[in-house]
């Protein structure tokens, strides 16, 4: 690669050339394919290449290209390469982790994916500017990468130039992201359609696309309620609700507080005192595992970080983030504050797909570069639109006026009960308030996973997302 900076640049800048992609033949029991590996140029009006964009795509041999789907695979962050969804999902080699999601002890290895989407669509996996092998030629051009709309607007060129270098415009499409790679799909699906890019179906795997659903501070309580059947869910795995017979259970009567007394009390503010108070304490208690107490001095109004914290604490435990099945060990000794050290179920994640997917990229698919791959550190501030984070970003106005302008575009949503990052009932909410019209409302369709952020690091789950996503594709075909 040609990525030295030239001396009348901008120091630290660099000059791009085209680079040759990489194509190397494989298979796995029931697939033979193509994975072709590089970086797509993003060049501006004058030809000029301003960043580089790493991708891995592959292509089922003997398929008909006019008419096999093409799925483009994101992961979110914003900052993160699409290294999970690639390495654990999607991709034909997955890193295998304990058949609950557990970090498997080292060295890790890599295996065939039974459950690939390459069955049924090829695959284009795609690491924004600042992720994986991902590149502009200075910082102030990367800036203009890092935001809500720029990210949208480039990820949407790497799509259209990947189509028209290929030769797959005949082609059905569909977007999957991941997390803030949701954000970014739906944000995607909404800037494409304006642009005559026509999607099938746009997948959300643990979705959040109006940030008011998943930003909790005072004065915006709906977040609060949000979150809360998932504390209840966290609560019911870890043992603490001892009345529960059952998650369904444990769940239905969790979101029919959360509907009822708890939206009232919140509603009331300071209002609210004396006995009537003191029984939403304690019903907020019951469904939580957490005590009276802390509920009370808490002001009804638990973030996540302290419910993590808080749940296990007698047994110096905390939960994780990602998938509150996760229990990790934390500082307690060192001070009896709100913030967990880590997030146990990232840091279990992050050793096994690393050192897989660098081994992988090289060994297998025949890619080499001394650059650093980005998974998490190559971002600078994120741009989240005029008004800042507290803003509200918000893409599922371009993903309803996407839904409306295509009719035929069909949306899957996949939730886990243990994310705490991207609730289910926070998703459910911004379906809810979506404004779709009743012509294709229909068009959503949802499936549950009991497990976390990540749900397919669970094996028997990786196995149902895979029927399900297989069945939407299916579906949304058969016209």
């Amino acid at each position: 690669m040609s990525d030295a900076a030239k001396p009348d640049e901008k120091p630290g800048a660099m000059t791009f050339t085209e680079e040759t992609p990489v194509t190397t033949e494989h298979s796995i029991p029931g697939l033979e394919f193509e994975a072709t590996t590089g970086r797509m140029p993003l060049k501006n009006d004058q030809g000029e290449i301003l960043a580089q964009v790493f991708y891995v795509a592959y292509t089922k041999k003997g398929a008909e290209p006019g008419t096999r789907p093409v799925t483009f695979t994101f992961n979110g962050g914003p900052g993160s390469p699409s290294i999970w969804l690639h390495m654990g999902a999607v991709g034909p080699f997955r890193t295998p982790m304990m058949p609950e999601g557990q970090l498997p002890p080292a060295p890790y290895t890599l295996e065939p994916n039974l459950e690939s989407w390459l069955h049924f669509t090829d695959l284009v996996f795609i690491d924004p500017v600042g992720t994986g092998y991902s590149r502009a030629k200075d910082k102030e051009t990367a800036e203009t990468y890092w935001g809500v709309e720029g990210d949208i607007k480039s990820v949407s060129e790497f799509c259209r130039m990947w189509l028209n270098r290929n030769g797959r415009w005949r082609s059905p499409l569909y977007l999957v992201g991941e997390s803030y790679g949701t954000t970014r799909a739906a944000g995607m699906a909404g800037h494409m359609i304006d642009q005559g890019i026509a999607l099938n179906g746009v997948i959300l795997v643990s979705a959040i696309l109006n940030f008011q659903t998943g930003y909790q501070q005072y004065g915006n309580d709906i977040s609060f309620q949000l979150f809360f059947p998932t504390y209840t869910a966290t609560a019911y795995y870890h043992g603490q609700l001892p009345w529960a017979t059952s998650l369904d259970d444990a769940l239905k009567q969790s979101e029919a507080f959360v509907m009822g007394e708890y939206a009232r009390a919140l509603q009331k503010g300071d209002d609210l005192l004396g006995d009537e108070r003191q029984v939403v304490v304690n019903e907020f208690a019951r469904l939580t595992g957490l005590s009276a107490e802390y509920v009370d001095r808490a002001d009804l109004r638990v973030t996540q970080g302290a419910f993590c914290k808080e749940l296990l604490r007698k047994k110096r435990r905390t939960v994780g983030r990602l998938d509150s099945r996760i229990k990790g060990i934390d500082d307690f000794r060192r001070g009896e504050g709100e913030t967990m050290a880590n997030d146990p179920s990232m840091s279990m994640l992050m050793p096994p797909y690393t050192a897989t997917f660098h081994d992988y990229v090289r060994t297998q698919l025949k890619y080499e570069s001394d650059l650093k791959y980005e998974i998490f550190g190559g971002i600078g501030a994120w741009d989240w639109g005029n008004k800042g984070r507290q803003g509200y970003p918000d893409t599922s106005e371009a993903l309803r006026n996407a839904m409306h302008k295509n009719p035929y575009m069909k949306v899957f949503v996949a939730s886990g009960y243990y994310d705490l990052a991207t609730p289910y009932f926070a998703t459910e909410y911004t379906y809810r308030h979506m404004g779709l019209d009743p012509e294709v409302r229909g068009n959503v369709s949802f499936g549950y996973y009991e497990a976390g952020h990540m749900m397919y690091v669970h094996t028997g789950y990786l196995t149902k997302l895979f029927n399900d996503v297989k069945g939407f594709v299916e579906q949304t075909q058969a016209g």
